[in-house]
């Protein structure tokens, strides 16, 4: 820097009376001079590239090149929460930070307090690794990676194994374009990493670099499977009128007549017969069904063989996509398709773990045909598309039968299934590893088989889909990373009633 600017160094230590100042003009170093100044050491760097026109003209816009100072400021800030630190810019403070500040404190300031406020906090310090982390919530991803910062021992890095164990962390809890927040802090020994292997020392080399995933991995996914993620909603100021920020057009009113009709029917008797409650299976086979008996009320609110009161419902379907039912704190709804695709994820997942993922033989054969690009996509994944629980053979040169099918997928349509197997195998643009490849199938088989929207559901059913949610982990996201449930507060309500 000193070689093509012009820099002045004043620095004063704290048992003396004066300071010093160094001058140095594009590399040309002046000798130092006693002058006035406080305690401690400052740097200016002035007129960039002034005496080398032809390298000035590479210098972005001012805007471009200030954005570029406060990514750097920003991750000094955040490894040294212990220093006071300012930024200016033409005249105008943009950042004054005093020192002891905690992390949170210190991401309130440079970001904003909503995001601080929201991150969950966690650490872990196994096999000489040492890790705190500071993440924000699935809801709150990002469409690039401008959010995540990663930090060895106080120094800012970039590293390709760490940001795909955070990638993997939030696997299935966000979409699949988007990026999680995290700031990511980890101490390790200085004989364990080689910083020099790029030439800004923003790349390192582990030593170790599968412990270091691992750990990160293992630290990250421990916090998120014990948080609960579910989104809460968040409601339109009290003082505000719902019909001032939208105007309710025909279909709003038609769709609110359609609501009002549910919530009557929800509050008025009503009769399941056996044949409506086995219509629909949320077991699959070999499992316990959960439903409950015949649940029978009469007109009047009672119930028909000893006339006491009927107990009271707590849940009811809208619309025949969306399950409404109460909690402790308000109410939740949830979305019936995206929770029951992860509930199937799961025990798909499960079950292949486990060696369990059973095959179901075709009475009859399918058979479809394929290209030569389909062809060789399923000679080179035949070992994942076994592993999965389907059985091919030959059936002629360019013609293949499905002989077997996985049991829990038994409401999917074999051909359909193997027809957009074969459009995501050919799909070079995904540049999937096995591992994903596998977990993407898992997911379109979970899509498939899922119950969808519109599908009306029997009281019964609706108590099993929330009995399987509370078995299974990431029950707050579907595969995709949706939320499969929106929370309300009972006071959140009694504001918009102005209640309280």
């Amino acid at each position: 820097i000193a070689s093509i600017s012009a820099v002045t160094i004043t620095s004063r230590t704290a048992d003396s009376i004066e300071a010093n100042r160094l001058t140095i003009d594009c590399g040309q170093r002046q000798p130092a001079a006693p002058c006035s100044a406080d305690k401690g050491t400052t740097i200016e760097v002035r007129n960039i590239f002034y005496k080398l026109p032809a390298r000035r003209k590479f210098l972005r816009t001012a805007n471009t090149e200030m954005s570029h100072i406060t990514e750097y400021f920003t991750r000094i800030a955040l490894a040294h929460c212990d220093l006071d630190m300012t930024l200016i810019h033409n005249g105008r403070q943009l950042y004054r930070l005093v020192g002891d500040q905690s992390v949170t404190e210190r991401i309130a300031q440079l970001f904003s307090k909503d995001i601080a406020e929201s991150l969950l906090r966690t650490k872990g310090d196994e096999k000489g690794v040492t890790i705190t982390a500071l993440l924000g919530h699935p809801s709150r991803a990002r469409g690039n990676g401008k959010y995540q910062y990663i930090f060895l021992n106080k120094r800012h890095i970039r590293d390709k194994f760490i940001g795909h164990a955070m990638k993997e962390a939030y696997r299935g809890l966000i979409e699949p374009n988007k990026y999680p927040i995290v700031f990511l802090f980890i101490e390790l020994p200085v004989e364990s990493y080689d910083v020099n292997v790029h030439p800004t020392k923003i790349e390192v080399r582990f030593e170790n670099p599968n412990l270091i995933h691992s750990q990160v991995l293992a630290v990250l996914r421990e916090k998120l499977l014990a948080t609960d993620l579910d989104v809460t909603a968040q409601l339109p100021a009290s003082n505000v009128s719902m019909n001032d920020m939208f105007p309710p057009t025909a279909a709003d009113t038609a769709r609110q007549e359609r609501i009002s009709e549910a919530m009557a029917d929800f509050f008025s008797s009503h009769k399941h017969t056996s044949t409506d409650q086995q219509r629909f299976s949320f077991s699959g086979p070999g499992q316990t069904s959960h439903s409950q008996q015949p649940v029978n009320y009469s007109a009047a609110g009672y119930t028909a063989d000893t006339g006491a009161p009927a107990p009271p419902k707590t849940f009811l379907q809208i619309h025949s996509s969306y399950i409404v039912t109460q909690t402790g704190e308000g109410f939740v709804i949830i979305d019936q398709h995206a929770l029951h695709e992860r509930i199937i994820y799961e025990q798909l997942c499960r079950k292949l773990a486990d060696g369990q993922l059973t095959s179901q033989r075709l009475l009859i054969p399918e058979t479809f045909e394929l290209n030569d690009a389909q062809l060789d996509a399923v000679k080179e994944s035949a070992e994942l598309i076994e592993k999965i629980g389907i059985e091919l053979e030959p059936f002629g040169p360019k013609t293949m039968a499905i002989q077997s099918f996985p049991s829990i997928l038994d409401k999917v349509a074999p051909l359909e299934f193997m027809q957009d197997l074969l459009d995501m195998l050919t799909d070079k643009t995904l540049g999937l590893d096995a591992e994903r490849l596998l977990h993407e199938i898992l997911d379109m088989a979970a899509c498939k088989a899922a119950i969808k929207a519109g599908q009306p559901l029997t009281e019964q059913e609706m108590q099993q889909l929330l009995a399987d949610k509370d078995t299974i982990e990431r029950a707050s996201r579907c595969p995709h990373g949706r939320p499969t449930v929106i929370k309300f507060s009972i006071s959140d309500l009694e504001k918009q009633f102005k209640r309280t």
